[in-house]
């Protein structure tokens, strides 16, 4: 537990903070995040998987392993707030990734190839991303995979809407589950081959075969659902002529 009593009191209920105390918790703010930066640089310095001691954080930090501790409560919440940490650097490079331009094929392949890029750029701390920190409920790995079903879902949704289609109820409930468990085949596959003591096929490659498994079963389901999807159409152009044959 936090063993500075200043550092972790809370005002008391209808009290507004004074001054000393808004200094006092943006100190803490910063010094928490000058910790997880330096774990994150300790965790680079090393190869995928090393071991990291508290003690090589403190240092890089400028700390003593007393005032680390002050801010997390166990070894285990140090770990899965380094992890966050981590896993925001992947999410603010991959989210901005998910958008409807260009043509199917192209959205897969840009998604995937920002995902194995940053893989291969930051080995170490993929490995970080993907332990599992502590084992109790959905860790941060599982939360922003879920971030990035929702984003895709709601891209499904809008292209779903515009193109008219009537899906059934059971189709509609199972969107989140069917992209959820795309988007985790994907960062598995990803983990497997960057895990691998050769990774063979090389990068570009890999984007490649990744892509074409994931256009294949998105077209797959719209052939299903009776639409043909080309794979030199942009979606902007597809979502354009459904909306021109709407109106």
């Amino acid at each position: 537990m936090v063993d500075d009593a200043r550092a972790g009191t809370p005002a008391p209920a209808g009290t507004r903070p004074d001054g000393r105390q808004a200094r006092w918790d943006r100190h803490n703010q910063e010094r928490r995040r000058r910790i997880l930066d330096a774990a994150v640089a300790v965790i680079e310095a090393h190869e995928p998987g090393a071991e990291v001691h508290v003690q090589q954080i403190a240092a890089e930090a400028g700390l003593s392993r007393t005032v680390v501790y002050r801010h997390f409560a166990d070894r285990a919440d140090l770990d899965r707030a380094v992890q966050e940490a981590v896993l925001e650097q992947l999410w603010a490079e991959l989210l901005p990734s998910i958008t409807l331009d260009g043509t199917i094929p192209q959205i897969i392949e840009r998604v995937v190839a920002t995902y194995v890029g940053w893989a291969v750029a930051h080995p170490s701390l993929h490995r970080m991303a993907e332990r599992d920190a502590t084992g109790a409920g959905p860790g941060p790995l599982e939360q922003g995979l879920a971030r990035i079903a929702e984003q895709v879902v709601g891209l499904i949704t809008t292209a779903v809407d515009i193109l008219g289609l009537d899906l059934a109820e059971d189709e509609q409930a199972a969107l989140d589950p069917l992209v959820f468990g795309l988007v985790g085949a994907v960062f598995s596959a990803v983990r497997r081959w960057i895990a691998r003591p050769v990774r063979e096929p090389d990068a570009p490659r890999l984007v490649e075969l990744v892509t074409h498994s994931v256009w294949f079963t998105v077209q797959g389901h719209a052939r299903g659902l009776g639409i043909e999807l080309h794979a030199r159409q942009p979606v902007e152009e597809l979502l354009a002529a459904a909306a021109g044959a709407a109106s």
